[in-house]
């Protein structure tokens, strides 16, 4: 009952927070971009115990995908993305639509793909080689689209405008990634408590003996990346049409501001846990917001600390902290010993 009552509270609030707030409607949706790509992240690097340093590739790739898609269904792509044209090309309202809803879930659908066959490469590696090899693709991805002239180079590719009230738009994003993150949440809450979970924490544990008993790891471990690929495969389509303009290196492909971002907020709430990269996404946005707005020059300063702290004091994150420290929070029953002896 208690639990009903607490989603219920969420759910409220989660509706209503662009219209009590209406003048953070893109700082909102930004939160809920954090919640995905934290809850994402740690199905493999917390769930898994693959530490990628790379899931920006997705978000980047979901990106460009979602925005290829929109404007091949319309014009040609490359005379839509020549930046020496002078001829106006431009969208219906259900042309925009259409592209934003398909384009997104194209999107999706190609970084899983994506996830699948880069995961055969990258999982014959281990530990820091992995993360380091998930990086590299992450850059060379970067790399290769700011020279690709096809899909606009280096000046990134330019979205039709939301077609109405630029307010209502904030909204209709807001609610977009509101509805991706509470379905992803709702899917990995049911998933953890599979028998999939189940084998992607034995992997995470001891791959070698998950192996032993019969888990077929390198399967396992191709459907955890492309589950999580395709939500931030998703993410990325929804923010294409968001931010309007995107570049390659500064926007899609941005390895030391999100990419990072998403571990941080991981590690702030606590790994292998399903609401620590929630908890943690929403403290890590408020602080970046607070030092971003009111800290300005001293931001990355802040950042650094905020991990410092973070490694030294909560190793296994809030929610691991909260665990230890306040089981009973978590319907854990502790059961105190009596001091023998007397006074």
């Amino acid at each position: 009952m208690k639990k009903t009552l607490f989603y219920a509270v969420l759910l409220l609030i989660t509706i209503a927070a662009p219209y009590l707030f209406p003048d953070y409607g893109t700082q909102l949706a930004t939160l809920w971009l954090m919640i995905i790509v934290a809850l994402t992240w740690d199905m493999t690097g917390g769930q898994m115990g693959y530490n990628s340093l790379g899931n920006i590739f997705f978000y980047g790739t979901g990106m460009y995908v979602a925005a290829l898609i929109t404007i091949g269904m319309v014009h040609p792509i490359g005379e839509y993305t020549d930046a020496s044209r002078s001829e106006l090309m431009l969208f219906t309202e259900g042309q925009y639509f259409t592209g934003l809803i398909v384009g997104s879930l194209g999107a999706g659908l190609f970084c899983a793909l994506s996830a699948v066959i880069i995961g055969y490469i990258t999982f014959g590696l281990r530990g820091p080689y992995f993360a380091i090899g998930t990086l590299g693709v992450a850059i060379a991805a970067g790399e290769l689209v700011s020279n690709w002239d096809w899909v606009g180079g280096g000046q990134g590719i330019q979205l039709p405008v939301y077609p109405g009230d630029l307010d209502t738009g904030k909204v209709v994003f807001y609610f977009l990634f509101a509805i991706t993150g509470v379905a992803l949440f709702i899917f990995l809450k049911w998933l953890y408590s599979t028998r999939f979970g189940a084998a992607i924490n034995a992997i995470r544990d001891d791959e070698e003996k998950a192996e032993a008993m019969g888990i077929h790891t390198m399967r396992y471990k191709l459907t955890a990346w492309a589950l999580s690929a395709f939500f931030v495969g998703v993410a990325g389509g929804i923010s294409a049409f968001q931010l309007i303009h995107f570049e390659p290196l500064e926007t899609a492909y941005q390895t030391i501001n999100l990419g990072i971002f998403m571990v941080v907020c991981v590690l702030l709430g606590g790994k292998g846990t399903l609401w620590g990269p929630v908890v943690g996404a929403i403290l890590f946005h408020v602080i970046k917001e607070v030092t971003w707005n009111y800290l300005l020059g001293w931001q990355w300063v802040a950042l650094g600390a905020l991990i410092v702290v973070t490694v030294v004091y909560f190793q296994d994150g809030i929610m691991g902290w909260l665990m230890h420290n306040k089981p009973e929070w978590f319907g854990m029953r502790v059961e105190k010993k009596e001091q023998e002896g007397t006074a």
